[in-house]
């Protein structure tokens, strides 16, 4: 018998919010979180605009002296997971040698999944170029803990005090919706009970953005308009923007959580992953294997095409995303995908790498409980021409109560992953 997976808690760190009602405001009200960049002198780079966090205090979550041995994206994540566990409603730390808050909770059976695609890439530059300057004797001594990608599933599981696996997902932009599959997979099996999972980055650099301007993958033509930049499906999109953040979820066994009287937010119902074993960074044109990875996903969750209301795209604004997964959609989909409502919330947020899927999630589950489907913003010219024709929710939001949802994060490398959410009431 499937063993049904709840979601009891959500963070978040993103562009438009450091917190999951500051966040969902911005969003469905269509706010950019793009900007000039203000991370580093931009002048050496072609794209001078990103959707950075702002407004970040990492002290309102983690002891300064702990703070000051994370990497930034490591601090957006353990950010995230205490807000997630807080939302729980799960006691502040669980460490073992003092008595448990709670007799359903054991921490050796609470797990932590984290998507990440680069680590921490700020202290790797910065130690690069003191040993280009110094020596190789002057790097700092917390260089290589600071900057591997583990660290922000370690972090998390010292900063609640858990001993269960702590795993770190890489399948770069499709990071953080692998980390939920592994964390379903993880519950599904018996292996835990609750399993921190989700998505961190923080990768706003002058290497990581010269580098993408390199791959001609950044958008350039709106440096004098950030707040314009992002346009997924829009005919005058010129490319992705870099955006940074953390989002963390708290997947718990439903009986589990029952048990406790948590509230349960949404179903983590089903996942779907494929490859397209095509390109190291251009998806396969007919989005063949991202269609098989929703049919995959609806396979697992035990549902039809028709039973999804709402889908959060993959959605860059790059020149071949887009109508690929329009593409992709039409053949997963058939002829529900007229009905279909579909919107790419990176039109606010930016490109959050490995974060991304984690904080598409987030608002997947709240436009299940709200009712509320978030719009693409700047879609003032759908790219019909090349088949991005279908129901984006165009600039404002809309008011449609669904039933499930699905977000899926498609990643350089042909890594396809799909999550389906179903609401705690259907």
């Amino acid at each position: 018998m499937k063993i049904d997976v709840a979601v009891t808690g959500f963070g978040v760190i993103s562009p438009i919010g450091n917190s999951v009602d500051e966040f969902w405001n911005n969003c469905t009200r269509g706010v950019s979180g793009v900007g000039p960049i203000t991370r580093f002198d931009a002048s050496r780079v072609e794209s001078k605009i990103a959707a950075e966090v702002k407004h970040f205090d990492p002290s309102r979550w983690i002891e300064k002296k702990e703070a000051r041995k994370m990497a930034l994206f490591s601090q957006y994540a353990v950010a995230a997971a205490a807000q997630a566990w807080e939302d729980a409603g799960l006691p502040e730390r669980m460490d073992a040698q003092r008595p448990l808050a709670s007799e359903h909770i054991d921490p050796d059976r609470v797990a932590v999944v984290v998507g990440n695609g680069i680590g921490g890439l700020e202290v790797f530059t910065d130690s690069h170029a003191k040993m280009l300057q110094d020596g190789p004797d002057r790097i700092p001594p917390m260089t290589i803990p600071l900057m591997i990608a583990n660290e922000a599933a370690a972090n998390i599981a010292m900063r609640i005090g858990v001993h269960g696996p702590a795993f770190t997902q890489v399948t770069a932009c499709a990071s953080g919706t692998d980390a939920l599959g592994q964390a379903l997979d993880l519950i599904r099996a018996g292996r835990a009970d609750i399993v921190i999972a989700g998505g961190s980055e923080a990768a706003i650099t002058e290497f990581a953005v010269g580098a993408f301007c390199r791959l001609k993958a950044l958008s350039t033509s709106y440096n004098d308009r950030p707040q314009l930049a992002s346009r997924p499906f829009d005919r005058d999109r010129d490319g992705f923007v870099m955006g940074e953040g953390a989002g963390i979820l708290i997947l718990e066994r439903l009986d589990h959580a029952a048990a406790r009287g948590a509230r349960i937010h949404a179903i983590l119902a089903g996942y779907g992953a494929s490859c397209d074993a095509y390109h190291l960074t251009a998806p396969q044109p007919e989005g063949t294997f991202g269609a098989r990875a929703i049919a995959l996903a609806l396979r697992d969750a035990g549902m039809r095409p028709e039973d999804i209301g709402y889908y959060n795209a993959h959605g860059t604004g790059t020149e071949l995303n887009d109508p690929m997964e329009s593409r992709m959609l039409k053949a997963a989909f058939g002829a529900h995908v007229s009905s279909l409502k579909i919107s790419s919330t990176k039109s606010m947020t930016g490109h959050c790498i490995a974060a991304a899927g984690a904080i598409e999630a987030i608002v997947c589950i709240k436009a299940l409980e709200t009712g509320i489907l978030p719009p693409t913003i700047h879609l003032d010219n759908p790219d019909a021409e090349h088949g991005c024709d279908l129901d984006y929710v165009p600039n404002v939001a809309q008011h449609c109560a669904v039933k499930a949802a699905m977000s899926a994060s498609l990643g350089f490398g042909g890594h396809n992953g799909v999550i389906i959410f179903k609401s705690a009431s259907a």
